[in-house]
């Protein structure tokens, strides 16, 4: 017999429905919202309408970031006592440090997104070149793939950086912590997060953060362990400068992962 009926992800035609479907057959009912979206855009307006009137008899929300909370109060014209933070968590077990897999004569920044706009591959791709130009001894390891994939392989051939700078593709989730082991820092440039998963895994392998001052990332990571930047080409080259020079000399791998483990491990 159903009891509860639990739903997530507002884009989800069948989400929304069957919150909908459990307030008239009188059932409990539950929903996660990992997103931060807009109010000004069609997409975002169309989406906001929906959740309004599907959500209304929703038993209990939870969001991932308090970030994420305001804005799904505001997005959903929602009682805001209905609505719980619960962080994202990491298995800790599958993100372990392993510092002999890095190389220590170099510097490797480590990026794993999908190469798309909303992850902020434009500025990625004004990052690279002064930093190179900075730090002869910095490389940079990007794994993933999407449409823009092909700004920052064109930025590698004008710059020629193909020493540099290497192109992983595609990297499935298994095999995530084996490219982030490779690395001394893990840089996030999203134009948007609620939360960011992501950093949570290479804090948990032992790699410093730097990323882009959006949405709930700054709630994630102590600051010791992260260095925010306006999301800017500018700022962000500044903030990686600063991780290069000065934050990643101190770092102990195994503490991160240690940290890390008492902050969002499942078993929390």
């Amino acid at each position: 017999e159903i009891e509860i009926v639990y739903s997530h992800q507002a884009t989800s035609v069948l989400g929304n429905e069957a919150i909908t479907y459990a307030a008239e057959l009188g059932l409990a009912s539950a929903y996660t919202d990992y997103s931060v979206s807009g109010f000004d855009d069609i997409a975002s307006v169309t989406l906001n309408r929906v959740i309004k009137v599907t959500m209304s008899t929703v038993g209990a929300v939870i969001c991932v970031s308090h970030t994420c909370r305001d804005n799904f109060i505001l997005r959903a014209k929602i009682v805001p006592s209905t609505v719980h933070v619960i962080p994202n968590a990491v298995d800790p077990s599958k993100f372990t440090p392993d510092p002999s897999k890095r190389n220590n004569d170099r510097v490797t920044v480590v990026v794993v997104s999908r190469l798309v706009y909303r992850k902020g591959v434009d500025l990625l791709v004004g990052i690279i070149p002064p930093i190179c130009k900075a730090f002869p001894q910095v490389d940079f390891l990007i794994g993933g793939d999407g449409k823009k994939k092909l700004a920052l392989e064109e930025m590698v051939e004008r710059e020629r950086l193909q020493e540099r700078v290497r192109f992983l593709g595609f990297v499935p989730h298994r095999s995530v912590r084996d490219v982030l082991v490779r690395g001394h820092i893990f840089l996030n440039c999203s134009l948007t997060e609620s939360f960011c998963i992501a950093i949570l895994e290479a804090a948990s392998t032992g790699l410093f953060v730097v990323s882009t001052n959006v949405g709930g990332v700054p709630e994630v990571l102590p600051p010791d362990m992260i260095l925010l930047a306006d999301p800017d080409v500018d700022a962000l080259v500044k903030g990686l400068s600063c991780a290069i020079s000065e934050k990643m000399k101190n770092i102990d791998a195994f503490s991160f992962h240690r940290r890390m483990k008492d902050m969002y491990s499942w078993s929390r």
